[in-house]
């Protein structure tokens, strides 16, 4: 109804007692409409006889003048209002198929202030008086394009008045009147939508997209929106419409999200989402929303609204919903996003999908899904069945951690169903709804994954259904075509390693009966290689490489570093044998890595470090990670093993003198506790002292590990890393020599007399040690030499540079003496001049040089200006000081 019509009616029903007040009124209907006075209008609306207490026949005569000058109010083409909503769509033409806004009746900046006035005011009186209804429709009919602006500064100036009409406006939808509340909904996604019309007035201009959405993210209207879905439960099209216009707001910004969910916005949507009449509809709108809020920054706060016993049962109510419509037709991707939802919200420890059997329900779609007689619960082929599938198991694993539900496990029969699909698939029983292979390929590796987790802590109900004989026969079945089934075999190892770590005798007892040792290492089809990347893989790299970053720095803290540190280490070695795991841990730089440990971590852990490098210097690519690596202080790994040789030679009471070199030719290894056992004689069946010390010290590590590396052309040697260079080298020759040593000894001690050619052989054989140890201190001596030398020919040119420094110094000061002469005494300087003249004149004169002596002149300033009648710069006369030369 036209908003004129009401106030004609109205004035109409007035009884004329007095006639006066009427013809007023009719004189101001009559009048030509004028530019009314926004401030005018306020006056009136909060007149005091308009509130006051007064007979009825004033109240519905003051109510005529309101709706009267809102109604000339609404007639401002140019200010910005049309008259009335059939006006309104008077003003819409359709041009080449496109409708037209004209900007005359659009909102201008500078009047929102004292509109959002009127408009709360007109709320107020609407509730008792619903006469004011229809323009407040009016206004948001109108408030649904964007607002005009006269100046570009206007976005400044009037930004917080827009802020409050945008509030305003939401405000309106806590009046219980559908025709305002459905206009509310509409002006705002028009206004959002709306765009700036071609015939735009020269004067004003409409504000920009990005300036409407930066208003509505500093307004209260989103979260008086969202506030007023809970009042539209009995009206379902505009409660599908407000859906709508959340997830607009939702999707433009996060800052909307964020205002949305101080609301309460995803516990109000998921206690909203089943609609009566269309719940697909409703379903799908809020889903969309609530995974919007998921995505945003508020994660967190939009699971924890989630997380109640009524958005539980609400999610409930609609996973049945949506799998009693999935045979019409309805969208599988629907019922997937509750799956994601619900998996979210099982993270929580408390959350209560238990309590609301939710849970229950899901396990029955996880453990028996075949024996679903409804047609429209069947699970088809299609990849969002599968995804349905997979996000099930999943949500399994996130359950297992509550205690609760470990009991609603062992009653739904989930181990039995999860062994069921780990199984073979050809082995598996034939079923009707029974998947393509690559599916049960895809669901038995998420059950053994699931396994995993579950078994530890249903260890009994796996024990009854056989698991392990289940798992040695499905690692059998994969050992028959490994190129194929490297995954199942991990997450079978997997499976296992989670039974056997919990330590339970009787399960592993029941496993070695059944023979898994000798199945897992004696399966002669798989080489080193391949069986080392499957079990240990690029997984097992990548986390032994961040714990060996870690270092050795907290060693001994006392919380565990220690034994880390060495079992990180250890693990290296599942590294090594396979070219594949070997080559990517060299490509993390392991070897880098390890020669830090080696270089900062405490000597019980060098064994271990020098004997995974030995067996890594196999590989080709290992020997110029080596040698190219550098620590913080410039050392080369070369340098760091041979000061590890001295010190372990410190260690071990090793004779050697002030610069690492031999002293005793007779004893160039001998260490301490050799020499104390040297009067000892050893059983034929026992090592010697010699081959015990190589088993008990570092030096044949670091001798094979250098001799890996060539012994030649390491970089950043000092002298007296060469002087032990020499002993290194020859270290497997002297420790034969000593071993034999040993044998001349105990033949002694043991009154055992060798015969002539034995004899002439240990002579020789001791002979040969003198002779190369002999070498091997003159190539010592040769080096420190070839030092010393350098070190005086060093002393030299530094002798050599102070001394021309010097020289340049005392010929400076006698310069500087001279000059300080001739400067203080006369007559020095006329004989110097004199000097100078009597040279200059004994030189002959070149033929070419001429002096020219004739004066020359140059300005220094002007003394006087005078100008003439004559025309341009012949009209200056200009005199000037000039100075000879």
């Amino acid at each position: 109804m036209d908003l004129g019509q009401t106030v004609s009616r109205e004035n109409m029903e007035i009884p004329g007692i007095n006639l006066s007040a009427s013809l007023k009124v009719k004189n101001v209907q009559e009048a030509p409409p004028k530019s009314l006075d926004l401030i005018k209008v306020l006056y009136l609306l909060r007149d005091p006889l308009t509130v006051s207490k007064m007979s009825l026949f004033f109240q519905t005569n003051l109510t005529g003048r309101h709706l009267f000058v809102l109604r000339k109010l609404l007639k401002r083409n140019k200010s910005g209002f049309v008259s009335s909503f059939l006006d309104y769509h008077a003003f819409l033409l359709c041009r080449d198929g496109k409708l037209t806004f004209y900007f005359s009746f659009l909102h201008h900046l500078r009047e929102l202030a004292d509109i959002a006035q009127i408009i709360d005011i007109c709320a107020e009186k609407v509730i008792e008086r619903p006469k004011y209804a229809p323009f407040l429709c009016e206004i948001l009919e109108i408030s649904r394009f964007p607002f005009l602006k006269e100046r570009t500064s206007d976005d400044l100036i009037y930004a917080e008045d827009a802020i409050n009409f945008l509030s305003c406006l939401g405000r309106l939808m806590k009046i219980p009147n559908p025709d305002i509340q459905e206009r509310v909904v509409e002006m705002v996604q028009s206004f959002f939508s709306s765009e700036a019309s071609k015939n735009q007035p020269e004067d004003n201009q409409i504000i920009s997209p990005a300036y409407r959405l930066h208003l509505v993210e500093r307004s209260d209207l989103p979260k008086l929106l969202v506030e007023s879905v809970a009042s539209l439960q009995h009206q379902p099209f505009i409660k599908l419409q407000l859906l709508e216009t959340l997830q607009l707001l939702c999707s433009s910004s996060d800052l909307n999200c964020r205002s949305m969910l101080d609301a309460g916005a995803a516990r109000t949507v998921c206690l909203h989402m089943n609609g009566a009449d269309t719940p697909d509809q409703f379903l799908s709108c809020s889903s969309e929303i609530l995974w919007i809020l998921l995505e945003s920054s508020g994660r967190d706060d939009t699971v924890e609204q989630l997380c109640s016993l009524d958005c539980v049962v609400s999610l409930k109510e609609a996973f049945s919903s949506v799998l009693a419509l999935t045979s019409q037709g309805f969208d599988l991707q629907l019922r997937n996003q509750l799956l994601v939802f619900t998996t979210l919200i099982a993270e929580n420890p408390n959350c209560p999908l238990i309590e609301s059997l939710f849970a229950k329900q899901l396990l029955g779609y996880i453990t028996l899904p075949e024996l679903v007689t409804t047609s429209a619960q069947k699970l088809t082929h299609s990849k969002e069945d599968l995804k349905m599938k997979k996000l099930l198991l999943n949500l399994l694993i996130l359950l297992s951690r509550n205690v609760a539900a470990v009991h609603l496990f062992r009653e739904e029969l989930v181990m039995v169903s999860l062994l069921r699909l780990a199984n073979p698939p050809e082995k598996q029983p034939a079923s009707p709804q029974s998947a393509i292979l690559s599916q049960q390929e895809e669901l038995q590796l998420q059950a053994l994954e699931t396994l995993a987790t579950i078994v530890p802590v249903m260890l009994q109900d796996y024990m009854s259904c056989q698991g392990n004989t289940q798992l040695l026969l499905l690692l059998e079945w994969c050992c028959d075509a490994r190129d194929r089934r490297k995954l199942q075999m991990q997450r079978c190892i997997r499976v296992l390693r989670a039974v056997t770590s919990l330590g339970e005798q009787a399960v592993n007892q029941d496993l070695s009966d059944q023979g898994a040792i000798h199945q897992l290492l004696g399966n002669a089809r798989f080489n080193r290689s391949k069986m080392a990347a499957e079990l240990f893989g690029s997984e097992g790299v990548e986390m032994v490489v961040r714990f060996l970053k870690n270092g050795s720095k907290n060693f001994y803290s006392g919380l565990g570093h220690n034994k880390l540190l060495i079992s990180t280490i250890d693990c290296v070695s599942c590294i090594i044998g396979c070219s594949l795991t070997e080559d990517q841990f060299l490509g993390m730089d392991g070897v880098g890595l390890l020669l830090d440990l080696l270089r900062s971590s405490p000597r019980c852990v060098h064994s271990i470090i020098l004997s995974i490098l030995l067996d890594l210097c196999n590989n080709p690519n290992t020997r110029p990670l080596v040698l190219g690596w550098r620590d913080a202080d410039g050392h080369t790994a070369p340098g760091v093993l041979l000061q590890l040789w001295r010190e372990e030679e410190e260690e071990l009471g090793v004779l050697r003198d002030e610069n690492g070199g031999i002293i005793d030719p007779e004893k160039p290894l001998l260490t301490r506790f050799q020499d104390e056992s040297s009067s000892l004689s050893f059983s034929a069946n026992s090592p010697s002292a010699a081959v015990l010390e190589t088993m008990e010290n570092l030096r044949g590590k670091i001798y094979l590990l250098l001799s890996n590396l060539g012994f030649q052309d390491f970089p950043g040697l000092s002298v007296g890393d060469h002087v032990t260079l020499g002993i290194v080298k020859r270290y497997l020759d002297f420790k034969v020599c000593e071993v034999w040593n040993e044998i001349k000894n105990e033949l002694s001690l043991d009154g055992v007399k060798p015969i002539t050619s034995d004899e002439n052989a240990l002579c020789s054989i001791s002979k040969t040690l003198t002779e190369t140890v002999q070498s091997v201190m003159e190539e010592q001596s040769r080096v420190l030499e070839e030092q010393k030398q350098q070190e005086i020919q060093e002393e030299i040119r530094i002798y050599a540079e102070m001394k021309t420094h010097r020289t340049q110094q005392e010929l400076a000061k006698k310069c500087w003496d001279n000059y300080v002469a001739r400067t203080s005494n006369y007559n020095i300087l006329k004989e110097e001049k004199a000097q100078r003249k009597k040279h200059l004149k004994s030189k002959p004169k070149p033929k070419e040089a001429v002096d020219d002596r004739r004066p020359k002149h140059f300005v220094t300033h002007i003394l006087a200006v005078k100008t003439t009648d004559e025309p341009g710069p012949a009209g200056v006369d200009v005199s000037l000081s000039r100075t000879v030369i």
